[in-house]
């Protein structure tokens, strides 16, 4: 990374962590979840935040696919945006690794940090598993 290079300490650690095979979620004594960066449960306050890993897989809850993308994507398109259920909490991201056409809802994915083909960034990627 370069000194211009701006980053989000939280989010990045984040995708650092998933990109080695150890992404997770934060739980709060009360049993509340919620992805990081975090630093207080968004349901109660609290501030004692465990780090659990995130289940392997999950499932696509609801998608949609975008074939007019904003500039900042225009040749990822078309590409599929799917809510996934990893049990404890729920991720958003990209579905990678199969044609749109092919998404549906229950289809089992896990997480793969992907890149964007527009930017080079690193983007939650969801694959078929």
């Amino acid at each position: 990374m370069s000194e211009d290079t701006v980053t989000d300490a939280g989010f990045d650690d984040w995708l650092d962590a998933a990109e080695d095979g150890a992404a997770y979620y934060l739980e709060c004594p009360d049993d509340h979840t919620a992805l990081p960066p975090r630093r207080v449960c968004p349901d109660c306050g609290a501030t004692d935040l465990e780090q659990l890993a995130l289940p392997d897989t999950g499932e696509i809850r609801t998608f949609t696919v975008t074939h007019v993308p904003t500039p900042a994507f225009e040749e990822d398109a078309p590409y599929a945006t799917a809510v996934v259920d990893f049990g404890p909490v729920s991720l958003t991201g990209q579905v990678v690794g199969i044609d749109v056409d092919d998404v549906e809802t229950g289809l089992e994915v896990e997480l793969e940090i992907a890149t964007s083909e527009t930017t080079g960034e690193r983007v939650i990627g969801l694959r078929p598993a």
